[in-house]
């Protein structure tokens, strides 16, 4: 083609150029470098250069940038080509992996393309804030470079679902889901609230700490727990007391119902109950956190014995007690009526 342009001075046809494309992209398909391609171009440029008559040089140089441009066209569209299967193939296995879509042994196979061994034992963190996690964004992005270059290759697969950040790594690296936390929650302009589900087996124990992780995340919502970071292992009362709900309101009714006598309602009383056995039954710590005198909450305390008959500070009742605060935590209640 360059022959016929120093030749005649034309502009190379739309054919020709179609043709460079087509080339650029089969070159991107073998793995071919972009340098490498380019230099072999410009040497094609430099053998014709001695035969090339002085006027014919602007011609010249006009048919091998739009050559050259042709070429880079063909090879970049490739390359996003593959980046988009590429993308789709991640997406399609998050799906899979964090669902328990498809077939374990298949699922195993796959993962090792994306770094994970799914014969070992995984953890899974979650994180969301107020603002959707995706895959390009600044946290992302940032997490996952500082992830990356603290631990290496160390079987850690960073990604984005439902708008929530998600990291699995192996079960028995607590250090690479603690730091993950560490650094979501600093990158986070509003701050972030983090779960962390429990190490379980093989591919369908991926699918298991993530739903821990997520039901740790309902949890901390609904019963404002304190964050960031909230371990599932550390919240397996709470499922257990939501398994028989009718057992559960029964509980709540009978051992806090009364409270409902008192003046301004059951609500101020049992805030005073959860602090107090959030504070280790200690009254001065509950008070402080209620903004009360010691006397104020040793007079609700006393309230409470006198309307529901146990007394807070008395182990044979502090269990019954604070079960029931838990459960009407879990049901919202007295704000809900159950």
């Amino acid at each position: 083609m360059l022959s016929e342009v120093l030749a005649t001075g034309r502009r190379p046809t739309r054919d020709e150029l179609d043709a460079r494309r087509a080339g650029g992209e089969r070159a991107a398909e073998d793995g071919r470098t972009l340098r490498s391609l380019i230099g072999e171009h410009l040497a094609a440029t430099r053998a014709c250069w001695p035969a090339v008559p002085t006027g014919s040089a602007a011609s010249a140089l006009t048919a091998v940038e739009l050559a050259i441009d042709a070429f880079a066209e063909g090879y970049e569209r490739a390359q996003r080509v593959a980046v988009r299967q590429e993308e789709a193939a991640r997406r399609e296995f998050i799906h899979d992996l964090l669902y328990g879509g498809s077939d374990l042994g298949r699922l195993a196979q796959r993962a090792e393309r994306f770094g994970l061994r799914l014969s070992q034992t995984h953890a899974v963190a979650v994180a969301q804030s107020g603002t959707a996690y995706d895959e390009s964004d600044r946290v992302t992005r940032s997490v996952g470079l500082a992830l990356f270059s603290r631990f290496g290759n160390r079987s850690i697969l960073l990604t984005t679902k439902d708008g929530r950040l998600i990291c699995v790594a192996p079960g028995d690296q607590d250090d690479v889901l603690t730091y993950f936390a560490k650094q979501t929650y600093t990158a986070t302009d509003d701050g972030a609230l983090i779960a962390v589900g429990r190490p379980h087996p093989g591919a369908g124990g991926v699918v298991h700490s993530y739903e821990e992780a997520l039901n740790a995340l309902e949890l901390g919502a609904r019963m404002n727990l304190d964050g960031p970071v909230l371990h599932a292992a550390d919240l397996l009362v709470y499922p257990v007391l939501t398994r028989d709900r009718d057992a559960l309101v029964d509980l709540v009714r009978s051992a806090l119902g009364p409270l409902r006598q008192a003046r301004g309602g059951a609500e101020p009383l049992v805030s005073t109950l959860n602090h107090y056995f959030e504070s280790g039954c200690i009254a001065a710590e509950a008070a402080r956190r209620l903004s009360l005198s010691v006397r104020a909450l040793t007079y609700r305390l006393e309230r409470i014995q006198q309307l529901t008959g146990a007394d807070p500070a008395d182990p044979a009742h502090r269990y019954t007690l604070q079960t029931a605060v838990i459960g009407a935590r879990l049901l919202n209640w007295p704000a809900q009526q159950i």
